[in-house]
């Protein structure tokens, strides 16, 4: 009897909210427990980017004795704006290359596969620690999740000759991409320690963290950190011939532009220089990656159409209204549309407009222009990436977000419907997170998605029991999943208009690079 009692004692005492410390790289890390998951919170994967570290290659973390205890998410990375409308930040600061890691509370001794998310705000804002990214209801379904900041704007891609010139690599420019790698080689060496196995990685990010996806695939310094990859609105095959700023030659002369209007003569000045003074000098004009000799030899599209690209089943889809999250479309007018694209875009090939039919009246004009942008900047992308990778032999699977969300009115997203970045609450299954009125077919589109990334990341296949068939897409981009509270199967939107793309940008191609 006594036994029995002493047994059910234990049944009914709660665990301890802590987790017993585990090593990674560094010492001693804690966790905290709640909802049938481990987190652990800003651990450091690479040494603090300041001082002299400021603008080189991520160094090794710095040890530190005693156990790093369970608390808070690490300071997002110096940026200004905001990935997310109404989305704050608390804290800052250049000391900033942490991760977080979500783990089943059962994982020990288990190798579970793992899904590394890569934040999305245009390389020049967000950060890990938002509540949306938080990984506790993925990790429930049998999955270890991990998030990580990496460095933005001017701290992450400046280049600059003499940057150019200390570097063994005679590159300069991409250390937030070199953190990126920085995180996924933590990951090989530390995740198994919390559960995860370090041979069935995940990459995926959305946005600018997509667009990240498709240049991890493409750099050799990437090559066998990860099995798999998704990419959720964003990638990076435009020709850059429309941007020559991304050439190293350029970007380092738009570097000595940046350091001459902050009275700065010299690297040394240049890092002697407080954050505040260069984030608010900076205001979005560094903020892209570059193709440079040792993490982006070549454009993207010259490695996968040359078939040297990451040969791994991908996961890869676009919103159906993205660009209204990024753009006031309310004063597009049909009388002066092509003169509004070109004040915006500069001058763009007729056959590109008339793709967008928008004489009918204002209302067909917004209509068009909506179409246009978010074709230009997520749409195509997002098909060309399904396409040369299903030639290549890899599994695709595509989908097309149609999901309005009940985004209330007076909210910053009201009206929008399924725009830029309307997925993530359902795949990160977090609608709770807003009191927003969701509704039963919100919800079941939840769990359904968040079922499809989570059986992606065990198997390379999104398909399971109780889920509607996703076929795997061919080199048409097509067959793809329509993401709604009905699941269907379709076809990308506007495939006319994309092939008009496609033709363009393939003769930008073959002009010479600026």
């Amino acid at each position: 009897m006594r036994g029995s009692l002493l047994a059910l004692a234990a049944l009914l005492t709660p665990l301890p909210a802590v987790a017993a410390p585990v090593r990674v790289d560094g010492g001693l890390v804690e966790g905290d427990r709640a909802d049938g998951t481990i987190r652990y919170r800003a651990i450091p994967y690479a040494a603090a980017p300041t001082g002299p570290r400021r603008w080189r290659e991520p160094q090794p973390v710095q040890p530190w004795t005693g156990v790093r205890r369970a608390g808070g998410f690490a300071p997002a990375c110096a940026q200004t704006g905001a990935s997310i409308p109404g989305e704050t930040v608390a804290a800052m600061s250049e000391d900033c290359l942490y991760l977080n890691v979500w783990t089943p509370a059962s994982a020990q001794r288990r190798r579970l596969p793992v899904l590394v998310w890569i934040h999305g705000g245009g390389f020049a804002n967000g950060n890990a620690g938002l509540p949306l990214y938080r990984g506790d209801r993925l990790a429930r379904r049998g999955i270890v999740v991990v998030t990580f900041n990496y460095r933005l704007g001017a701290f992450g891609f400046l280049a600059h000759p003499e940057l150019t010139r200390e570097s063994a690599r005679a590159s300069s420019g991409n250390y937030g991409l070199l953190d990126q790698v920085a995180a996924l080689r933590w990951v090989q060496r530390n995740i198994a320690a919390l559960g995860g196995d370090p041979g069935r990685v995940t990459i995926a990010g959305q946005s600018a963290g997509s667009s990240s996806v498709s240049i991890l695939m493409a750099s050799p310094l990437a090559r066998g950190l990860f099995q798999q990859a998704i990419g959720q609105s964003g990638g990076f095959f435009e020709p850059l011939q429309l941007a020559p700023h991304f050439a190293l030659r350029n970007a380092e002369r738009d570097g000595v532009a940046f350091a001459s209007a902050l009275g700065a003569h010299s690297l040394a000045e240049l890092r002697a220089l407080p954050a505040g003074t260069i984030l608010r000098a900076n205001a979005g004009r560094i903020t892209h990656p570059v193709t440079e000799p040792y993490l982006l030899p070549r454009p993207p599209f010259d490695v996968f159409t040359a078939g040297q690209q990451a040969h791994v089943p991908i996961l890869v889809g676009v919103n159906g209204r993205e660009a209204v999250a990024l753009a006031d479309f309310r004063n597009v007018r049909a009388a002066t549309f092509g003169a509004d694209i070109a004040a915006a875009f500069g001058p763009l090939p007729r056959p590109l407009l008339d793709a967008y039919p928008h004489q009918a009246d204002d209302l067909d004009a917004r209509r068009a222009r909506i179409a246009f942008e978010t074709d230009l900047r997520f749409g195509w992308n997002m098909w060309a990436w399904a396409r040369l990778q299903a030639a290549s032999g890899s599994p695709v699977f595509a989908y097309r977000f149609e999901q309005s969300p009940p985004f209330p009115a007076g909210s910053p997203y009201a009206g929008w419907g399924p725009s830029h970045f309307a997925e993530l609450w359902y795949m990160f299954d977090h609608l709770d997170q807003e009191p927003w009125p969701w509704t039963a077919g919100d919800r079941q589109l939840a769990d359904t998605m968040a079922a499809y990334w989570t059986n992606f990341v065990r198997t390379g296949n999104p398909n399971g029991r109780g889920l509607a068939r996703w076929p795997v897409a061919g080199t048409d981009g097509a067959p793809l999943m329509i993401l709604r509270d009905r699941q269907a199967v379709g076809r990308p939107d506007r495939p006319e208009a994309l092939a008009v793309f496609d033709a363009v940008y393939a003769q930008l191609r073959r002009s010479p690079t600026p």
